[in-house]
């Protein structure tokens, strides 16, 4: 729902009301009239009740029998199919245990096994009188009422029931035809109120909107237009206000923060060329050292020992050379020189300085040409040994995997290493700039890997876990030029 637009908002708000306002009206109108009709069948049923009761007591009063109940049968023999008959209602005559003397609907001098049962004769004996209705299938309604029957004396001698039956029929037709007329009723109504809703909701909100068209306009770093509020109401005018300071406030932000983001980024470019000419000192220190424990000058082939030596320390200096070159001008870093190169032999090369036992690398084919920059390549992997060396210091037998494949028309390289692994709340965060899990370092390398394969339209991802290793995977597309 907090996506919904205000203007649908009140649309539809509007139709909510109108919908519940119609259907509460449309069911107390026919609770009422049900009611109401009911009342009136239950006054006409009590008045009927009535008659019949004067006249049964009018027959006890004038009979030629004892008013016992042992003479009902005798008494009303007769007399009962006239008095149903004037009040069109069935009657049936019981004595006070409940038996069945006789009834208005079948022969006196038949036998009779119906009895009034006990809840009802204890209802009797409670109240005096008994009543209930029951609805029927075809939309009648059968109602009853047991009452005592009195002498003169008032002294109960049995038990009278009447029994009408109420077709509503009509009234149920009525009542259908009268929704039917509501339902047209309530559908100009609803028609009507949708009309006035749509007009009424674009009114209100159409301020609005002029406003939300300037406030997504609104741009840091450019000059943003002022709101008129001329002709609004007040409280799109007290908006319309606040956006016009905000946009004054705004102007002086950027301003300021124009300024805040040149010196910081002079101080991030100080840092990151500092992180990148590190990387390949390490690799190159290691390097002078171990040519200074193992170098004899009477060993066979040390020219071209000193030779390689020489090239390896060659390519990181240019790497050095390339970094300061790059940051020389922030606005283009880093600045690529595509070349045609044999990706398994840069690989081999950058790999090879650090010097390291625990490295291998494994290529099943013997070469994989790339139109790539051989400075940049040579700085991700730089990047990714480096932190694998990091990452199994502590490991009893280190291991860490380069490999180069062809799989369709990508080159995937993967960085994989047995070290302590990336906990969960890292890898969020791991390409993000200045973040680092060391204790040193400016947490530089990585996102700028990430931006140097991203440059040549490539991807990098990585899985790791927590005390088995890492392994960093690079994609880059086959390319032309």
């Amino acid at each position: 729902m907090n996506k919904v637009s205000l203007r649908t908002r009140i649309f539809l708000a509007m139709l909510l009301l109108v919908g519940l306002a119609s259907i509460l009206i449309a069911v107390v109108t026919v609770k009422q009239y049900k009611r109401q009709n009911k009342e009136y069948y239950d006054l006409r049923f009590e008045r009927k009740e009535k008659a019949a009761q004067k006249n049964v007591n009018y027959e006890l009063e004038n009979t030629i029998y004892p008013a016992a109940q042992q003479f009902l049968g005798f008494i009303f023999r007769e007399r009962i199919y006239e008095i149903a008959t004037v009040h069109n209602m069935k009657m049936s005559i019981y004595d006070l245990n409940g038996q069945l003397q006789l009834n208005s609907y079948e022969p006196w001098f038949r036998i009779f096994s119906e009895r009034i049962s006990k809840n009802i004769i204890l209802e009797l004996k409670r109240k005096d009188e008994y009543k209930e209705s029951m609805r029927l299938e075809s939309g009648k309604v059968s109602q009853f009422a047991y009452s005592y029957i009195h002498d003169k004396n008032s002294n109960k001698v049995g038990i009278l029931k009447v029994e009408y039956l109420q077709d509503n029929t009509q009234e149920e037709e009525q009542l259908s035809t009268f929704l039917n007329r509501l339902y047209l009723v309530y559908g100009a109504m609803l028609f009507l109120a949708v009309s006035f809703a749509y007009f009424l909701s674009s009114y209100i909100t159409r301020s609005l909107h002029s406003i939300s068209d300037k406030i997504q306009k609104t741009k840091l770093m450019k000059k943003n237009e002022r709101i008129d509020a001329e002709g609004t109401t007040s409280e799109i005018a007290s908006i319309v206000d606040a956006y016009n300071q905000m946009i004054d406030e705004l102007e002086i932000s950027a301003e300021k923060l124009a300024k805040g983001e040149r010196e910081q980024a002079w101080r991030e470019m100080a840092k990151q060329v500092a992180h990148e000419i590190k990387n390949p000192l390490t690799p190159m220190k290691l390097t002078v050292q171990n040519f200074e424990r193992t170098f004899d000058p009477n060993e066979e082939g040390i020219r071209e020992k000193v030779k390689d030596y020489a090239e390896m320390l060659t390519q990181q200096i240019d790497v050095m050379s390339s970094i300061a070159t790059s940051f020389s001008d922030f606005a283009r870093m880093p600045n690529k020189n595509v070349e045609r190169i044999e990706l398994i032999h840069v690989v081999k090369s950058a790999i090879d300085i650090f010097y390291q036992n625990e490295i291998s690398f494994y290529c099943e084919k013997k070469e994989i040409y790339l139109f790539l920059d051989k400075n940049q390549i040579t700085r991700v992997l730089n990047n990714l040994v480096k932190n694998s060396i990091q990452a199994v210091e502590m490991v009893e037998k280190p291991k860490i995997e380069v490999s180069l494949e062809e799989a369709n028309d990508e080159v995937i390289l993967t960085v994989k290493d047995n070290g302590k692994g990336i906990s969960e709340v890292d890898k969020t965060y791991i390409f993000e700039p200045k973040f680092t899990t060391k204790s040193s370092g400016m947490g530089l390398g990585l996102p700028m890997v990430k931006n140097i394969v991203e440059a040549y339209g490539g991807k990098i991802d990585f899985n790791s876990v927590v005390g088995l290793g890492t392994e960093f995977i690079i994609r880059l597309p086959k390319n032309d030029k």
